[in-house]
């Protein structure tokens, strides 16, 4: 079973995300088991402080070692730093949009794991120490939020739908989706009726002839990648 820790200053913001999505599906199942951390409860001194301003000056407040290095290592049972040090099968994830980008191969990578700790920045970021916590720095995009607690939440959705038994229909259901094994995105999909206000279902969709169908969908990812997406294609040799 896999295990999540995520550590915020914000853990309210987890409240509805665990209650309503596929992730409280993944826990009432038994496939893998939350825990929402409130980096308050390791703040210091008598107002719990978890932050301060940065020296040399400068806007914001940055997020301080101690409270930081406390939570992480109380989650992992052990003494953390320059990510070593760490149980077998554990990853700690920092969010952070200097991080690289979080892609399908790294939801796929840590679904395999058995336990994993998120860090929710804030303020105006991480004190520089409190990177050498992390064994993975990602970002979900190429720009700036208020905290990590989004960038957190896409991260444990990506990750624990792809473990064994979530979703329904089996392996087939994570088979063929964007970003899968062929790296493009997903073909367009449909459903009935077969014609809607004039527009109609692809013929081959309804003829039955399974490797027809699976042709079309080939090239139909591909037209819509090259649409959407050209990036993905860039580099990329034709077998």
């Amino acid at each position: 079973m896999l295990k999540v820790d995520v550590i915020s200053v914000q853990p309210q913001m987890f409240s509805g995300f665990l209650t309503e999505s596929i992730v409280a599906r993944a826990v009432a199942k038994g496939a893998c088991e939350v825990s929402i951390v409130d980096l308050r409860e390791f703040g210091e001194g008598r107002w719990r402080k978890v932050d301060d301003r940065p020296y040399g000056g400068g806007p914001g407040m940055l997020m301080k070692c101690g409270p930081w290095f406390a939570a992480v290592e109380s989650r992992c049972g052990v003494r953390g730093g320059e990510g070593r040090g760490y149980p077998d099968g554990t990853r700690v994830v920092m969010t952070s949009p200097a991080g690289r980008r979080f892609s399908q191969s790294d939801a796929e990578e840590l679904s395999r794991e058995s336990h994993l700790v998120f860090m929710c920045g804030h303020y105006e970021g991480f004190d520089a120490r409190i990177e050498t916590l992390a064994t993975d720095v990602f970002s979900v995009g190429d720009f700036v939020m208020t905290g990590g607690e989004l960038a957190a939440a896409a991260m444990v959705d990506a990750v624990v739908r792809l473990i064994p038994g979530v979703l329904g229909g089996g392996p087939a259901a994570t088979a063929s989706e964007s970003f899968g094994r062929d790296g493009m995105l997903e073909a367009p999909q449909y459903t009935h009726p077969p014609e809607f206000r004039g527009m109609k279902v692809p013929e081959v969709l309804l003829s039955g002839d399974h490797a027809r169908i699976e042709a079309w969908r080939r090239s139909a990812a591909r037209r819509i990648t090259e649409r959407l997406r050209p990036d993905i294609l860039e580099g990329r040799t034709e077998c």
